[in-house]
């Protein structure tokens, strides 16, 4: 359990600093300036994140299932 909370609290440091980043260069290509190419690039990086979150709530959820069935424990 305690590797699967480090590998949650990592996926979330991630997820939200790629989000941070994505919506602040969002923001920047959008309102800031007249180069508008900044702006699918922040929607890319803020969909980057969503997934990399995604996929590793996906990854600790299915560890533990796998480690409660070696248990014996019924699902």
């Amino acid at each position: 359990m305690n590797l699967n909370a480090n590998i949650l609290k990592i996926v979330n440091y991630v997820g939200v600093t790629l989000s941070t980043i994505g919506l602040i260069i969002f923001t920047f290509g959008f309102f800031g300036n007249g180069n508008n190419i900044l702006t699918p690039i922040g929607i890319g990086t803020i969909m980057g994140a969503v997934f990399i979150f995604v996929m590793g709530i996906f990854f600790v959820a299915t560890e533990e299932m796998l480690n409660k069935t070696k248990k014996g424990a019924s699902i």
